[in-house]
């Protein structure tokens, strides 16, 4: 088995798309109408467009027990996802260049460097360094 896509939900998938593409440099993959003004839209990795999709989930907007649960996730400061990079400080650097906010700045744990960023989407983001 391989992991091909994941989703995050966010509460407006054009301002989603444009964070995740402006801000963290991911590409778009697939855009398909769905109905009801929502849409099957999925993000790629930059630097692996062959890699694994991210959906960009309407979720909230349509199930209530999502925006719930996104909403006590958020509240408690609980990162909903992360990715890795091979530089947390200096991708926490060019972020807040573009005006991301950081709940965590970089913070070495153990054998890994971490920071967590709003997405503005309703979830807050870990970045991850592997030491």
């Amino acid at each position: 088995m391989k992991i091909k896509l994941v989703s995050i939900p966010v509460d407006n998938q054009e301002k989603a798309l444009e964070f995740y593409t402006k801000k963290l440099n991911f590409v778009k993959k697939i855009d398909v109408p769905v109905g009801d003004g929502n849409r099957w839209l999925t993000v790629v990795s930059g630097e692996e467009q062959d890699g694994p999709e991210l959906l960009l989930e309407p979720a909230p907007v349509n199930f209530e027990p999502t925006k719930v649960y996104q909403k006590a996730l958020f509240d408690a400061g609980i990162p909903y996802t992360q990715f890795n990079t091979s530089n947390a400080q200096k991708e926490y650097e060019r972020l807040i260049d573009l005006g991301v906010t950081f709940s965590v700045k970089p913070t070495e744990m153990g054998t890994v460097k971490i920071a967590v960023f709003n997405d503005t989407c309703g979830n807050h983001i870990q970045i991850v360094e592997v030491l």
